[in-house]
């Protein structure tokens, strides 16, 4: 008998069908990975198990028992737990607050029990084997990853009395290096073994291959198929998501790199970062690889602009480069896609025109002073071919769309200008297979015309698959500069850790 049954459940929204009658099976004590590209209708499932969204039709059981999921406590009720992929925390707020913000605050004479409220924030981040933070530190100071991790450390505290029975984790590991998700994976295996289960969502297929149990692949709202993820290849499952034939990975270049310098940076330091020097020639992708917080953010803000320089220089096809601003860069020929669509790079509840011309809002308007949404629209319309975006309308507010045409968007504003140098900060993170090949011809077609690009990403095969040469950023310095032309993960990743190339390869 499965803990969680889920049969026929449809939901259309304006008459679009999300859903088709999917049905689904969840066995106690199993780690069931939901596979599909964006827009397959795996969020909108996740917000129907949340309570966030009602079904049209649906038939759900929780240990054969017919229930109906009346909002967010119904879920909490039933021991449904969730870690969705957006960051959604209070960054004023202290760690130890924000784990406990679903539950009541121990108290004592009346007043909040600080060091009780702490102690908890503790004992939720040791189940993650997390040490080096601080319960009382506010959550605004923490990476990325860092807010992640305690977000999930809050999934995992039992509350109330009340213990889970079925974890839903969407694209958990997006912002987490490779030894934090290997901490989180440790926990997910002991949450098999005392028989709660997991329902696991993520594009990175080499995870679902080693962790999952089952998995079950929806397209365009429908069930394609379920089974043993033993039992499957990895080409396979990407067959069954895209609906066609698995491709390469990552398409080939179509010609070499020129030997014109197009960015140039010597000696710049800022932010905690530098001296970097380094250099990227037109039609040329030069990849940023480091462990977690070495320094390859800061090195793209101050490029940008976003980042005061305290001395170096800077130079954009060998002229002095001094951007005062993100607004200089852009006017100046510079691109940027940021790491976190929908925190830094998108407003969302605005219509994907106005998100894709935003940095183009002076050529858009009538003699500078008024916008002409007709023009803005059209030019839309045509960067939205350009990158190959799925949507209704360029009217279609952003937040309607996937997670990957939400990424598109951002691209088709940075590609909007012609820049002739695009700085990409891990442009792929949490976009699905098919999404990914169409941002890499992309970037492809970009290189091909002679921009230059700047590419940081935590996804090693991503920069190998990509990168001409790759450079190795420890401690905010750029140690080394190596050819991406057969260089194996082993050593990238060895020399990550700071060994030298002889001792990498």
């Amino acid at each position: 008998m499965p803990l969680l049954s889920l049969k026929s459940v449809s939901k259309a929204y304006n008459g679009v069908k999300a859903l088709k009658g999917v049905s689904l099976d969840i066995g106690a004590g199993e780690i069931h990975a939901l596979m599909g590209e964006n827009g397959a209708g795996k969020s909108t499932l996740i917000k129907i198990l949340a309570g966030v969204v009602a079904p049209d039709t649906a038939e759900i059981r929780v240990d054969d028992q017919l229930v109906t999921i009346d909002g967010a406590a119904g879920a909490h009720r039933l021991g449904f737990r969730f870690i969705h992929q957006e960051m959604n925390v209070v960054p004023a707020l202290s760690v130890a607050e924000n784990i406990s913000l679903a539950r009541s605050y121990p108290t004592r004479a009346g007043l909040i029990d600080w060091r009780a409220l702490n102690a908890s924030g503790r004992t939720a981040l040791e189940r993650l084997g997390i040490s080096h933070i601080d319960p009382r530190q506010k959550m605004a100071r923490l990476s990325l990853g860092d807010q992640m991790l305690v977000r999930i450390s809050a999934a995992f505290l039992s509350a109330q009395g009340k213990p889970a029975r079925l974890y839903v984790l969407d694209e958990p590991t997006a912002a987490l290096t490779k030894e934090e998700s290997e901490r989180l994976f440790r926990v997910l295996e002991e949450i098999r073994s005392s028989g709660q289960s997991v329902i696991y969502v993520s594009h990175r297929l080499d995870e679902v291959m080693a962790l999952c149990d089952r998995g079950t692949v929806l397209r365009d709202g429908v069930n394609i198929d379920t089974g043993r993820i033993a039992e499957i290849t990895h080409d396979d499952l990407v067959a069954m998501m895209i609906g066609r034939k698995a491709q390469e990975a990552y398409p080939s270049a179509s010609m070499a790199a020129s030997d014109r310098v197009a960015f140039r940076m010597e000696g710049v330091t800022g932010g905690g970062a530098g001296p970097v020097s380094l250099e990227v020639r037109a039609g040329e992708i030069l990849g940023i690889a480091g462990l977690s917080g070495m320094g390859q953010r800061a090195l793209l803000r101050m490029a940008f602009g976003d980042l005061a320089t305290r001395s170096g220089k800077m130079e954009l096809d060998g002229a002095p480069y001094h951007p005062r601003s993100p607004a200089d860069a852009w006017r100046l020929g510079l691109a940027y896609v940021p790491a976190e669509r929908r925190a830094e790079g998108l407003v969302l509840t605005r219509p994907i025109f106005e998100n894709m011309t935003l940095a183009r809002l002076k050529a858009m308007s009538g003699a500078g002073i008024w916008l002409r949404p007709r023009a803005e629209r059209a030019l839309a319309g045509q960067l939205g071919g350009d990158v190959r975006l799925k949507a209704r309308a360029v009217t279609q507010r952003v937040k309607e769309l996937s997670g990957g045409n939400q990424q598109k968007v951002v691209f088709a504003r940075a590609l909007s200008t012609n820049p002739r140098v695009l700085l990409l900060d891990e442009p792929t993170r949490g976009v699905d297979v098919g999404a990914k090949f169409d941002i890499y011809t992309l970037i492809r077609e970009m290189t091909a015309r002679g921009m230059a690009v700047i590419l940081v990403s935590s996804d090693l095969p991503e920069l190998l698959g990509m990168a001409d040469s790759i450079a190795i950023v420890r401690e905010g310095r750029i140690t080394t500069t190596v050819s991406a032309q057969g260089l194996g993960e082993d050593a990238l990743i060895n020399l990550c850790y700071g060994r030298t190339t002889s001792e990498a390869a």
